[in-house]
């Protein structure tokens, strides 16, 4: 099937469809819901060889500033390096001015004509996207009220979320913009070892950087007029701006674009003055307590071996997270060996009054490597 389908592009995806879910706390607020798409295994199959094939063409058009679902990048790799930018304005007495975007329901604005017309445009051989085409060709959908179902009507937008391809698709479509909006030729930016660097993006996150408030506001604008010719509209409430200096809020088309002191990018926090992170080394820890507490009903009916397993594969990413750009201390170093030896008493239900010193907590949960080893690995 793969050597007849994948030449030709005959090949017809069928028996998928998609659904309404919230994934917020409200589930009545129709803003909270997105679409995803349950497709057959054997469709997940030819999506899979499809993908393969088209990851050598998305890789030889995205740029290095783009991190999302990319092989040997990722999140982590953002967060250092608008961190490290941090550190080097604050070292070096300079001003940097950042703007986090966010587009209102990005996957589900992506028109396909357009789309089409842009592979076609990035040498996208005929081959692969025709069974994209058929992937996405006659889509109709119906919506469920309370006094039954609408009738069935044509969908001409939206990439499928929880679909292998949809994120390559949806960056060669952002990349498109940003290509348009002439970020790589303007002179806006910051510069770095020569090169003027104005963008930092992972799918659909993108942070804008400058030197000035002016120069941010520029690319902001070219941003979004060539993101509504394509159908994508930039949620102006969550788009926030933060300067190592001074900066006011912005009104643009009658909404306020906020100034903030602090962001959460990509689920980590950043604050524009401070160019350590003390402050954000405590979030992990309670959001590592919160899952170790979680997990009290599994530990009651496994064997010591597998909690410790649970807790190092569970408990410890949650607290590593973007830990690469962490400026260690003693100070940390102390919290993360407390952390450590409270999750190993609270694992062998051993309370801090018992007389058990911590050695023999460590000997009897054999853990391997510790917390503070791991987190060595990850910086190297």
């Amino acid at each position: 099937m793969e050597n007849s389908a994948v030449p030709t592009g005959l090949f017809s995806f069928q028996f998928s469809f998609q659904e309404k879910v919230s994934f917020h706390s409200n589930p009545k607020e129709c803003s909270n819901y997105h679409t995803i798409a349950l497709i057959s295994h054997t469709s997940k199959v030819m999506l899979k060889i499809f993908q393969a094939r088209l990851q050598q063409y998305v890789n030889g058009e995205l740029p290095d500033v783009q991190a999302g679902f990319r092989k040997g990048r990722g999140t982590r790799d953002q967060i250092a390096n608008i961190r490290w930018i941090m550190e080097k304005a604050k070292e070096f007495q300079k001003n940097i001015y950042f703007c986090f975007t966010d587009y209102a329901k990005a996957f589900d604005c992506v028109d396909h004509n357009k789309l089409w017309k842009i592979l076609k445009e990035m040498g996208i051989p005929n081959h692969l996207t025709c069974p994209l085409r058929n992937l996405y060709a006659g889509q109709e959908a119906t919506l469920r009220t309370g006094h039954g179902t609408t009738d069935w009507f044509q969908i001409g937008k939206v990439v499928h979320q929880r679909c292998i391809l949809s994120p390559s698709l949806f960056n060669l479509y952002a990349d498109y913009i940003m290509r348009n909006a002439g970020l790589e030729e303007t002179q806006a930016g910051i510069k770095i070892a020569g090169r003027n660097i104005n963008n930092l993006r992972y799918l659909d996150d993108t942070t804008l950087m400058a030197e000035s408030d002016e120069e941010l506001q520029s690319l902001l604008m070219k941003v979004k007029e060539e993101s509504e010719k394509l159908g994508l509209k930039l949620n102006i409430q969550k788009t926030n701006i933060m300067a190592s200096g001074s900066i006011t809020s912005w009104e643009i088309d009658g909404e306020t674009v906020e100034a903030v002191s602090d962001f959460y990018f990509l689920g980590l926090q950043n604050h524009c003055r401070c160019g350590d992170c003390s402050h954000e080394i405590k979030r992990p820890f309670l959001l590592g307590r919160k899952v170790m507490t979680n997990l009290d009903g599994i530990f009651k009916d496994i064997t010591l071996s597998t909690k410790v397993h649970l807790v190092k594969a569970m408990v410890f990413p949650v607290v590593m997270y973007g830990c690469e750009s962490w400026t260690v201390r003693k100070a940390e170093c102390r919290r993360i060996d407390a952390f450590e030896l409270w999750c190993w008493r609270r694992l062998l239900r051993v309370p801090w009054t018992a007389r058990r010193s911590n050695q023999s907590i460590l000997k009897e949960n054999s853990p391997g490597c510790s917390l503070e080893g791991i987190l060595l690995k990850l910086k190297l």
